[in-house]
């Protein structure tokens, strides 16, 4: 698939566009911490028969430069608009796994008026507590001392015990992936998530339809957080997997796929 480029703060952004651009329907994947937007081939091949499909390399992440020391993310939020205003985009529905889900809440806060639907996949709106921030310090100590080693630990338990064995093969491509990512842009992704703050209001406020996708095994957000913020859209909706831990558009690709495709047809459709 082709990729595009743009320039944002002086430096290259790395999207694909494809799919139907005519149809009025859009859908934007955000990828989560140490991936890239190759995680969404899969989705892409096959929405790109039927609608528009941008993907893209979040900051520091696959073919897209680090910017800045530590990227918040409302400055991830900038960039996906610059993404959208370049690739002409006026309306979409937005996907986040995880660190994705962080940054599609802050543009939701920031540009409302291109949210025609929020799916927080693996995801949630209240900053970290103080445990957590430090949890990413040092984290960012392990980094700056042995890149590699953190990587080969931490990918493998994204995934649910049940499924880590039959999905090996997934689970090297995605330590490949992060393997490439810069100690610089993993420590800057981690600065930006530590000090995120609340975006409660952004699911409290909003007119729009909110999709959570949950695991039962995610041991990285708990199934009753996210539950609780189920409760405050006008109009939301849970799906929760059994034996999924917190990658469930890679462990259940299928189920996911078709419930992300009936959401976005929902979503145009109401508003």
């Amino acid at each position: 698939m082709l990729h595009n480029q743009v320039i944002f703060k002086n430096k290259l952004i790395n999207y694909q566009d494809e799919g139907d651009k005519d149809c009025g329907f859009t859908i934007v994947l955000l990828h989560g911490f140490m991936n890239d937007l190759d995680i969404w081939h899969y989705y892409v091949v096959d929405y790109m028969r039927k609608i528009r499909v941008i993907t893209i390399d979040l900051l520091g992440h696959g073919e897209s430069n680090c910017v800045a020391e530590e990227h918040s993310m409302e400055l991830q939020a900038d960039m996906v608009k610059t993404v959208l205003d370049n690739a002409g985009v006026k309306n979409c529905v937005i996907v986040g796994h995880s660190m994705g889900g962080y940054i599609a809440l802050a543009f939701a806060q920031k540009y409302p008026e291109y949210m025609k639907g929020l799916c927080l996949l693996h995801s949630h709106s209240l900053p970290d507590r103080e445990d957590e921030k430090q949890n990413r310090y040092r984290v960012n100590e392990a980094i700056r001392n042995n890149k590699a080693s953190f990587v080969v630990s931490f990918i493998p338990n994204l995934f649910s015990e049940y499924n880590k064995k039959a999905m090996h093969a997934d689970i090297e491509i995605l330590k490949e992936a992060a393997l490439k990512t810069s100690p610089e842009s993993i420590i800057a992704a981690e600065l930006g998530m530590a000090h995120r703050t609340s975006k409660i209001n952004v699911l409290s406020e909003s007119t729009y339809p909110v999709l959570f996708i949950l695991g039962k095994q995610d041991t990285r957000i708990p199934v009753e957080l996210a539950f609780a913020q189920a409760m405050l859209p006008a109009h939301s909706e849970v799906l929760l997997l059994h034996d999924v831990g917190h990658m469930a558009h890679v462990e259940l690709r299928e189920v996911v796929r078709k419930r992300l495709w009936s959401f976005v047809i929902m979503c145009y459709t109401l508003n």
